[in-house]
């Protein structure tokens, strides 16, 4: 996400506090500062928003070290799995706060995040939290927090799912025959270009499923073993719903 605001030119200076230190790519860029620690920031700081990008089972120890700055000037987004509002709210006292849930591709700015805020977000803070987000891709706004829970399990944990695909789709054709490089290639080209397809395309994913399937031949096939009772479809489903469920574990 740093990447992505650093190129698009989103915010005119960064400070950033990263205890494992710069990252690399990072070390001429100049309108970014980085801190080992919360405690090095400057006394003088005062941030139009603050993130939250770190690992639920270290929130607890890090969100109160900046409750300093809850007021209504800054606007505080979390990207904590699970992490409710009402928990964030407690470790920051009254404060303007957004969650979201983003996901990896973020990084090559073709990302979707989804984002849900508390009453006392401004207009102009929702702007600036659009703005944030446009520079990593695609961004939705839900008023019912409930939903960030499935927005975890579909687009938060989804691309470990597109993955997993790939390698299955290599391994399969290594399996019958095909060069190590070339059946990964193959697969990735083929989720990568299909996905842009879905995306792109004015036709449901049913109905792009159907214009590559003729009847009788190789993609039927295919088809005839992921659509059974036991295939794809309900596999996918029973892997959202453990992924959702774990994101209500998590939530405090």
């Amino acid at each position: 996400m740093l990447r992505g605001w650093a190129a698009a030119g989103v915010a005119s200076s960064c400070a950033v506090v990263e205890p494992a230190g710069v990252p690399a790519g990072f070390e001429s860029a100049a309108e970014i500062d980085w801190y080992s620690s919360p405690q090095e920031l400057p006394t003088e700081l005062r941030p139009d928003a603050v993130v939250f990008a770190v690992k639920p089972q270290i929130a607890g120890e890090v969100v109160p070290d900046y409750r300093s700055w809850a007021g209504p000037e800054t606007l505080f987004v979390s990207i904590i799995a699970g992490k409710t509002l009402a928990g964030l709210t407690r470790q920051l006292g009254r404060a303007a706060i957004v969650r979201t849930m983003p996901n990896t591709p973020a990084a090559i700015g073709r990302g979707i995040t989804v984002a849900c805020a508390n009453p006392l977000v401004t207009i102009g803070q929702r702007r600036l939290c659009d703005r944030l987000l446009a520079a990593i891709g695609e961004s939705a706004w839900v008023e019912d927090e409930v939903l960030m829970d499935a927005v975890t399990a579909v687009s938060g944990s989804g691309p470990a799912y597109v993955f997993l695909l790939i390698e299955a789709l290599a391994r399969a054709g290594r399996a019958e025959g095909l060069p190590d490089e070339l059946a990964l290639q193959l697969a990735s080209a083929t989720v990568a270009g299909s996905g842009e397809l879905a995306r792109i395309s004015k036709e449901s994913p049913a109905q792009l499923r159907e214009n590559v399937t003729s009847p009788g031949g190789t993609t039927r096939a295919a088809l005839d073993v992921l659509m059974t009772a036991d295939g794809l479809e309900p596999l996918i489903g029973r892997a959202v719903a453990a992924a959702a469920a774990r994101s209500r574990e998590l939530a405090s």
